[in-house]
């Protein structure tokens, strides 16, 4: 191994062909054998300029051309000096050297500590491409190698994950079976939007998309008579083409809001006995807590208007209007990133309960409407294989946000959806998709924390924080330099995605990086070689992507109508017919709980549960409750830090992705990311439109540029995700130049339920930066060595 596999991307090729990706799926327009632009689709209405990017980012200098090595990690006298990673210079070795490395790593650490000693570590948010797919080809190798340490659950809803399948069902079975845009058209239901439906986020789908449909879905539920209501403390959340009422709630306080919505309807009599009778358990219990029988405090309107500071009035009014006609909640994805995020989506499902809708056309509760191209849309079903992974012998894992933690605190304790579990002890980390130095929270903890192990191998084609902080860098490549199958469970196209550009220097796929290591290594149990025909099975890309597709053919109702494998590539993608009729979650639960009973104990929502009472989770009872979080308006804290932080997703990328894009850097200012601020605010505090600012709390700080906006209540400070973290090396060290807000965030779990990550509970102030700036350097590579 170490020869680069024949992609020859200078064979001919159909014209235009399809590269698919996160953002959508694209014609590539070629000259030769480079590509040159990436088009939408002609039946695609919104495609994202995000993709189109891509093509700037093929080359340039934060492309890795092979792989690199941390030079402090080739001598014996500095490999343990591990405060030099994000600083140390690289030095460019070849494959068969670094595959060297790796395997030689690998081995140590499975000898001398054992698999659970490696953190497998891939967030690449779901990677699109059915083989291509980076944290499949991660499992599959490392469960093949006797397992390793994995995570559970995303950062994008936790806490959601863990505690709906106590209540109502699996996240993702719900998902799956999500209520459509199409039956809220029909229904001219009311939306409530607890956290908004941003339209930025349906650019996006994970495992991609064939046409971006959530803006003109909603628009066209508008026209049907659909009305929206944003609670948000961010006006700009809910499109302002749907005409939405805005309700600027302080942030953090949505449960407050729903029990005292929840209060009015059983005070007026609005509430859904019949339903709550025959479809849950528990509503006894939770009304004891709801009137105040239980704590002496009424759950009412006055009650959470001083909590969320919207008028009482106004609270008791909203639940009239959804008891009086078709009324669907919905709660973001954001609102499970706060302490005690378990609750809120708890409650939503106990007041949609309440007014009875469950299971009705347009009615009942959405997980996630506005998050991603696909929740929402009409599919029908698809079975779409994937790379088989096997089993992971070890069984370690840790709820995905706990990773400091986990390296800080080796053989602590901790408690997980009611257990009690063991953080293990890692000695080597191999990230594969993904950038931790992005998407945890508290940055310069985890930079602590990164210090504990003793190697990190990434598999990276950019220079990103992540590769930087790494001891081994194995060049991997993107979606335009292969060939994959794109399609997801919530989309209606799947998409033969075409190499259309040769692989940029001597970058490999996942696969063939693996295939190298596992040519060194015996597989688990074995004496013998023989690791790499165990994990590629004999086949290469091409020979897996016939695999996958013929038997997703065999799988998928009608897939016996498709193409061959030939002519799907040709054909270029296969469009699902919809269903007969719009989907409506929990629709037969509704018709017969006896004979679709829901995969709860009861078989029943439960509004009360007593396996989550035992968790003995703090203070927290069976059924959802307001607890005040550690930072939020109405404490203390806010004496000193008086601006609630929202961090929320960019309009320019996916996180972190492409932030070196063109798309991405247009919308900077003075190189860093801005930051929204409302004019009040910034008043008090002598800044003005376009001034550089330092926003900081007593966990790090941030350079930004203001923007003076109207579309925020006052108190908040408003700041995207996705700069990358760019620290501060010659002056204060806990400073990002660029504007990460991961460096404000709190790494505190949502509760001992989920553990999940709660960076919107952060509070934080801002002051015009006096002095000259610290330039912005992470676009530019590390200092690159010969070997000495």
């Amino acid at each position: 191994m170490g020869e680069k596999p024949a992609h020859d991307a200078s064979e001919p090729i159909e014209e235009a062909p399809i590269v698919a990706m996160h953002w959508g799926a694209y014609r590539a327009t070629q000259s030769g054998n480079k590509l040159v632009a990436l088009h939408g689709l002609a039946d695609d209405p919104a495609p994202s300029p995000i993709g189109q990017g891509v093509v700037e980012t093929l080359s340039g200098p934060c492309r890795i051309p092979q792989p690199m090595v941390r030079k402090g990690f080739l001598d014996p006298d500095l490999r343990h000096d591990t405060a030099r990673r994000g600083a140390d210079s690289f030095v460019p070795v070849s494959w068969d050297e670094a595959f060297d490395l790796v395997a030689a790593e690998l081995e140590r650490v499975r000898s001398a500590h054992g698999n659970a000693s490696i953190y497998s570590g891939s967030y690449g948010w779901a990677s699109a491409g059915r083989f291509h797919h980076a944290k499949s080809q991660l499992r599959r190798f490392m469960n093949m190698f006797g397992g390793s340490t994995v995570s559970v659950n995303t950062y994008s809803c936790a806490a959601a994950e863990v505690i709906l399948p106590h209540v109502v069902g699996p996240f993702m079975q719900l998902l799956a079976n999500h209520t459509s845009w199409k039956s809220i058209a029909q229904a001219g239901s009311l939306v409530i939007a607890f956290g908004g439906l941003a339209k930025r986020n349906g650019q996006v789908n994970a495992g991609g998309l064939g046409r971006h449909i959530q803006q003109e879905a909603m628009l066209e539920a508008h026209r049907c008579g659909a009305r929206f209501v944003n609670i948000a403390p961010i006006r700009s959340d809910v499109s302002a083409e749907l005409e939405p009422e805005w309700l600027a709630i302080r942030p953090g306080t949505d449960v407050a809001l729903m029990l005292a919505l929840a209060h009015t309807l059983v005070r007026e009599d609005l509430h859904d006995a019949d339903f709550l009778r025959t479809h849950c358990v528990g509503f006894e219990v939770f009304l004891t807590y709801l009137t105040g029988e239980s704590d002496g405090q009424p759950k009412d309107a006055a009650w959470a208007e001083t909590i969320t500071s919207l008028p009482a009035a106004a609270i008791e009014d909203l639940a009239r209007r959804m008891a009086r006609g078709p009324t669907l909640l919905n709660a973001s994805w954001s609102l499970t990133r706060q302490e005690n995020g378990e609750q809120v989506y708890w409650m939503m499902v106990v007041l949609a309960a309440m007014l009875g809708g469950i299971g009705r056309p347009g009615e009942g509760f959405g997980i996630g409407l506005g998050a991603l191209n696909g929740v929402g849309n009409d599919f029908s079903p698809l079975s779409l294989a994937a790379l088989p992974t096997g089993r992971d012998p070890t069984g370690s894992f840790i709820p995905v946000a706990r990773i400091s933690d986990m390296l800080l605190n080796p053989g602590a304790t901790y408690r997980y959806d009611g257990q009690t579990l063991t953080y293990p002890d890692i000695r080597l980390v191999y990230w594969v998709g993904g950038n931790v130095f992005h998407h945890h929270q508290d940055l310069n903890r985890l930079s602590r924390a990164w210090e504990r192990i003793e190697t990190v191998i990434v598999h990276e084609p950019f220079w990103t924080p992540m590769a930087r902080r790494a001891d081994i860098v194995l060049p991997s490549t993107l979606p335009a330099e292969r060939n994959d199958i794109v399609g997801t469970f919530n989309e209606t196209r799947v998409l033969a995605s075409r190499q259309v550009s040769r692989p940029f220097g001597e970058t490999l796929n996942d696969h063939d990086i693996f295939t190298g290591i596992a040519a060194r290594l015996r597989a688990n149990g074995q004496e013998e070689t023989g690791f790499k025909d165990q994990f590629t099975e004999g086949l290469d890309e091409e020979g897996w992507l016939r695999r996958l597709y013929d038997a997703t053919r065999a799988a998928t109702p009608g897939g016996d109508a498709w193409p061959s494998y030939e002519g799907f590539r040709a054909q270029g993608f296969i469009d699902i017919p919809p269903p007969d009729k719009p989907r409506v979650m929990l629709e037969a639960f509704r018709a017969n709980p006896e004979n679709a009973p829901l995969p709860t104990p009861s078989g029943r929502i439960e509004i009360f549960s007593e396996r989550v009472a035992g968790f003995a989770a703090g203070d927290l009872p069976g059924h959802p409750v307001w607890r005040a979080p550690a930072e939020w308006l109405g404490c203390r804290r806010a004496q000193k830090f008086p601006l609630h932080l929202v961090s929320h997703q960019p309009e320019s990328r996916l996180h972190s992705q492409l932030d070196h894009g063109p798309v991405s850097r247009a919308q900077k200012r003075k190189n860093r990311e801005p930051c929204r601020i409302t004019p009040e605010d910034a008043a008090a505090r002598g800044i003005r439109e376009g001034d550089m600012v330092r926003i900081f709390n007593d966990r790090g700080a941030c350079l930004s540029v203001a923007q003076l906006s109207n579309d925020l209540r006052p108190g908040i400070l408003s700041l995207p995700t996705g700069a990358w973290y760019d620290p501060d090396r010659d002056g204060d060290p806990t400073l990002c130049k660029h504007g990460n807000p991961n460096v404000l965030t709190a790494d505190r779990p949502t509760s001992d339920i989920a553990q999940g990550p709660s960076a919107l509970t952060c509070l934080v102030d801002v002051e015009r930066f006096r002095g000259p700036a610290p330039d912005v350097t992470v676009f530019d590579p590390p200092d690159i060595e010969p070997r000495g």
